[in-house]
């Protein structure tokens, strides 16, 4: 199955779903109530987006999300690195990690608030707490994975410690990295909008929590609807820095159908 046949089906899938609901709404057998006809929730995006205004809570969302994923990954990263070359030491913080990551994310939210106030920082505290453990556990598995015969053979060659960081471990480790990221983008946008939903003044979180209080479900599926072309975006942008990063990923011809 070529990638044509596969773009045909999805689109065919969506097609039968969308044009499904719409059909169920027209003749009665879904309550608009609870599930608005899709071409309401179409007119309600693009009320949205002829409108100023909703571009500044897309930005705020935008730089919530970012600057969330960003710190929550360069951390992860870094304490994954860090722990999988120190295994006393990641014996000795085990429990911690373990006990940190247990607990629910959105109990989190009210404590940041209480810290960080409403403002920006709230939300993107919530986001780097979702971000940081995914990365965490992807690259301190992806170090820990490293061939031995070639870190004997890297050694042996002169490498120093910082070499076989950049040569050995990080390109080792990189697909490891990489498939945690293009999780986490989606843990990150979720950070962002509980945070927004529980308190705020912009954002989309924010168009989602006021459409709610409103019991205007067309406002609720339009805001999920806008999410979820966001992260799509956001992974498509992922998976061009992907293909630039990992040169030796096999081809599509050469992948197992």
């Amino acid at each position: 199955m070529n990638a044509m046949t596969e773009r045909l089906i999805q689109i065919a899938l969506l097609v039968v779903i969308v044009g499904g609901w719409q059909l169920g709404v027209a003749m009665g057998f879904i309550d608009v109530f609870f599930f608005p006809a899709p071409i309401d929730i179409i007119k309600q995006v693009v009320a949205w987006v002829m409108e100023t205004s909703f571009y500044h809570h897309v930005a705020i969302t935008l730089t919530e999300t970012v600057l969330g994923y960003i710190v929550g990954t360069g951390l992860g990263v870094a304490g994954g690195v860090w722990l999988g070359l120190s295994r006393s030491t990641a014996r000795i913080l085990d429990p911690f990690i373990k006990g940190l990551n247990a607990i629910p994310r959105v109990v989190l939210a009210p404590i940041f608030v209480l810290w960080l106030g409403l403002g920006l920082w709230s939300k993107v505290a919530l986001a780097v707490t979702l971000v940081f453990f995914i990365t965490f556990f992807n690259a301190m598995q992806g170090v820990r994975e490293v061939n031995p015969v070639v870190l004997s053979n890297a050694r042996i060659l002169g490498a120093k410690r910082s070499d076989l960081l950049r040569h050995v471990y990080f390109p080792a480790a990189a697909s490891w990295i990489l498939s945690s990221l293009r999780t986490s983008v989606g843990f990150a946008v979720v950070g962002a909008i509980i945070g927004e939903y529980l308190g705020s003044s912009a954002g989309l979180g924010y168009l989602i929590a006021q459409a709610e209080g409103n019991f205007d479900a067309v406002g609720v599926f339009a805001g999920i609807l806008i999410l979820a072309v966001f992260v799509l975006v956001i992974d498509s942008i992922l998976d061009v820095v992907e293909r630039h990063l990992i040169k030796w990923r096999p081809s599509a011809a050469e992948r197992p159908a």
